[in-house]
């Protein structure tokens, strides 16, 4: 099995839906935004905070080479915005099956609202910034080998990917 890359805009279920599809089919896990807040010791939105999002989209960029060059069959969690930046969507789609987790702004604003860990999602009305962000990034997330709809339970979710890539022929 090659690397999975699951995409999708901030609160899609990436990391939910990555942990437990990598379980499921044996495969290592890897959260990039986890990967980065360890590796600099800080929490993702003090990055941004102290640094700027040019110098976070670099770690970012940076540690996902690093996870493709690592040779490892794993599934990636990236960033919501991964795809938006560099040649990222390049990447990610020639060396490995890229899965967009299609969710609509309203039912992200339901799940994450309450998150203060979001930092692109900070000090504006949630659900126009998540539709600003959601029409921004969709010439990016319609690069992807695989569009699913992730309003299931991830359990469902899962079960679903497995069988996608199961039908699709996408494992060795």
């Amino acid at each position: 099995m090659k690397k999975i890359f699951l995409i999708g805009l901030p609160g899609s279920g990436k990391s939910t839906i990555g942990k437990l599809l990598a379980k499921k089919i044996g495969l290592g896990y890897t959260d990039l935004d986890e990967v980065i807040a360890s590796e600099m010791n800080q929490r993702i939105s003090d990055i941004f905070a102290d640094c700027g999002e040019p110098y976070f989209r670099e770690l970012e960029k940076n540690q996902l080479y690093l996870q493709i060059a690592s040779q490892k069959p794993q599934v990636i969690s990236c960033g919501g915005g991964t795809p938006c930046f560099f040649d990222n969507m390049l990447k990610m789609n020639s060396n490995g099956i890229t899965i967009f987790l299609d969710v609509s702004a309203i039912a992200i604003v339901q799940r994450i609202q309450d998150n203060e860990d979001r930092p692109l999602l900070k000090n504006e009305n949630l659900l126009d910034k998540l539709t600003r962000l959601r029409a921004d990034r969709m010439e990016y997330y319609s690069q992807a080998q695989i569009i699913t709809d992730g309003h299931n339970t991830p359990i469902e979710q899962v079960d679903h990917l497995i069988k996608i890539l199961e039908d699709n022929t996408y494992s060795k």
